[in-house]
């Protein structure tokens, strides 16, 4: 019992190994190409700016009834 318990358990962890090391081989994230040309016109590279709060900072929130 206990040897096919262990066979099974190395066999996982065999085929662990094999992914982990497919997803880093695999992994493309860390590759993006570098530059220091410009933005393309109408673009900022900042997020748009939110419309003001209608209520001032520490103010409770008003709930409808």
């Amino acid at each position: 019992m206990y040897k096919s318990v262990h066979g099974i358990i190395a066999i996982m962890l065999v085929l662990a190994a094999v992914m982990a090391a497919v997803a880093i081989v695999s992994e493309r994230g860390g590759e993006q190409m570098v530059s220091n040309d410009q933005a393309p016109a109408g673009s900022s590279g900042i997020a748009r700016p939110h419309p003001p709060l209608d209520r001032a900072p520490g103010e409770p929130l008003k709930t409808p009834l």
